[in-house]
């Protein structure tokens, strides 16, 4: 047993001598070497904030003064009553040119107010252009917009009306 330690020392004390003994690796000639780019990196902007106008809120909030502004003769002014006869919830499409390409009631329970709410929706139209809002590879952006009914079925819009009583 000792013979082999002796032997497992020596081996090991040689393979560490001829290790240190190796030659380094030739030099690279001059135009082999490749060329590091040591400029910094460029500062980091952060993403732009699209402007108000180009959010969808922002859009909602034109397109609902647009449907007031051509059904004046059907609005209602004031605070919202507490108890509303009747609430529309209307699915917009408008296209890249502002044109309306569908309208349907996706929530009612009055047929007399989804018929108010969807004539006065054919009269607004064409709708303002959805500036920014129509992503590349579609061509409409759609939303909802809830119109809420007094008696006389007159509406206000529910993204500029006020609070409810």
């Amino acid at each position: 047993m000792n013979t082999f330690l002796r032997s497992k020392a020596f081996f090991a004390t040689l393979l560490a001598l001829l290790s240190g003994c190796a030659s380094p690796p030739p030099p690279v000639p001059v135009e082999e070497r490749s060329t590091i780019s040591v400029d910094p990196p460029p500062a980091r902007t952060p993403a732009p904030v699209p402007s108000p106008s180009l959010t969808l809120d922002a859009y909602k909030a034109h397109v609902a003064r647009h449907i007031v502004e051509r059904n004046k003769d059907r609005i209602f002014s004031g605070r919202l009553p507490p108890m509303l006869p009747a609430i529309v919830v209307v699915n917009i499409t408008v296209d890249k040119e502002g044109q309306l390409t569908d309208v349907r009631v996706q929530r009612s329970r009055d047929p007399d107010a989804s018929r108010v709410a969807l004539a006065s929706m054919r009269r607004s139209g064409p709708l303002p252009r959805p500036e920014g809002l129509v992503a590349a590879n579609t061509e409409a952006v759609s939303f909802l917009e809830t119109f809420l009914f007094d008696r006389d079925y007159r509406f206000q819009l529910r993204t500029l009306a006020g609070p409810q009583d």
